[in-house]
């Protein structure tokens, strides 16, 4: 049932679109992209990846504390933060090497 709704609705959306044509394709688009230029949705979208960011650090920080020594050299080769973190914690900057 969930499939044919899905087949239907995608139906329904191509036909319309077809209809609408190119000219209201463009002027939704200029329409987007002048929303997302707007000042408000700038800082909303520079404050979402701030916070992301810091979570992203936060939660690696603490699976590396919890999982660091457990993961085989072949994963934390791999994977940049965890490269990082591994020489931190030996005493020597990765940067240098």
């Amino acid at each position: 049932m969930r499939k044919l709704a899905f087949i239907v609705g995608l139906a329904v959306g191509y036909v319309l679109g077809a209809r609408a044509g190119r000219e209201r394709y463009e002027q939704l688009r200029k329409s987007a992209r002048d929303f997302s230029q707007t000042p408000a949705v700038q800082k909303a979208t520079r404050t979402a990846k701030e916070t992301a960011g810091g979570v992203t650090g936060k939660a690696a920080d603490t699976l590396a504390a919890k999982l660091g020594d457990q993961l085989p050299p072949s994963v934390t080769e791999r994977v940049p933060y965890l490269k990082r973190k591994a020489a931190e914690d030996e005493g020597w900057d990765s940067a240098e090497h």
